[in-house]
């Protein structure tokens, strides 16, 4: 049975990347399935990966679908690895936390997801803090076709925010940000205008900054994306960085994970 890898679920758009790239570099199936609910700004749905209405029935459809995958690549859902395992016993099974799924659960509660995991992955280095030994780092990838540079866009001297309710505080240092920098400030709420993921590139192009006061100390997709379209990116600690890291390049993460998938076969 040749290589074939079934994502499940599509945080922050990195399974669709990622299945894109593998697909590009490795000519492999590849495939990805994810919840409507989950996909407020129609990223899968970009990708032409499948999505389905939040039911029981979905687990059931995500379950049998599996059947004709070699690898199961699940994506924060870490419940869905247990009926994986219990119904498939000798697939393998790749468990990719993406940030929330280990902060607010604790690598302590999830060590039956590890032991029933052939392979655990994470999107950014924080997450390795208090990990089990064999946890990988995956850098999240950057469609570099999709974000990068519009010359034909006008860039205003204007730095773009978008608002993240939970975390008051880093809207204030925000604008103390700006106002060191002589800049304008745009704020946006993706909750209630939500922006297309096929129209991101061009919003992020007409700005020459983007704030992102992660935490934890840990750099957003977002704001990577702003760095694959030549924005100035404002980091928490007072760095900029206007340059895709060539970590996130997507090329060079599907051959890392390409790899990785060679050595749990």
């Amino acid at each position: 049975m040749a290589i074939s890898i079934l994502h499940i679920w599509d945080t922050a758009g990195v399974a669709s990347i990622l299945s894109k790239y593998l697909r590009k570099c490795y000519n492999v199936k590849s495939d990805v399935v994810n919840i409507n609910t989950l996909d407020p700004f129609n990223i899968t749905a970009f990708y032409y990966g499948r999505c389905y209405p939040k039911r029981t029935l979905t687990t059931i459809k995500f379950l049998v679908k599996g059947l004709n995958y070699k690898i199961i690549h699940v994506h924060s859902a870490y419940r869905f690895v247990k009926y994986f395992r219990r119904i498939y016993p000798f697939k393998r099974i790749v468990m990719h936390f993406h940030g929330e799924d280990v902060r607010c659960t604790g690598w302590d509660n999830l060590k039956q997801i590890i032991r029933q995991s052939n392979l655990i992955l994470v999107s950014t280095p924080d997450l390795l803090e208090g990990a089990p030994d064999n946890v990988v780092y995956l850098p999240n990838p950057v469609d570099i076709d999709h974000f990068k540079p519009n010359l034909n866009l006008r860039r205003e001297k204007t730095a773009l925010y978008f608002l993240k309710h939970q975390r008051k505080e880093d809207l204030k240092w925000t604008k103390e940000i700006v106002k060191q920098y002589n800049l304008k400030l745009y704020i946006h709420d993706r909750k209630r205008k939500p922006i297309p993921y096929s129209q991101l590139p061009p919003f992020l192009n007409s700005f020459e900054f983007y704030i992102d006061p992660s935490y934890p100390h840990a750099v957003s997709k977002t704001a990577l994306e702003a760095m694959a379209c030549g924005l100035k990116v404002v980091l928490w600690n007072g760095e900029i960085i206007d340059k895709l890291p060539e970590e996130h390049n997507p090329f060079r993460v599907a051959k890392k994970l390409w790899s990785l998938y060679q050595e749990i076969l």
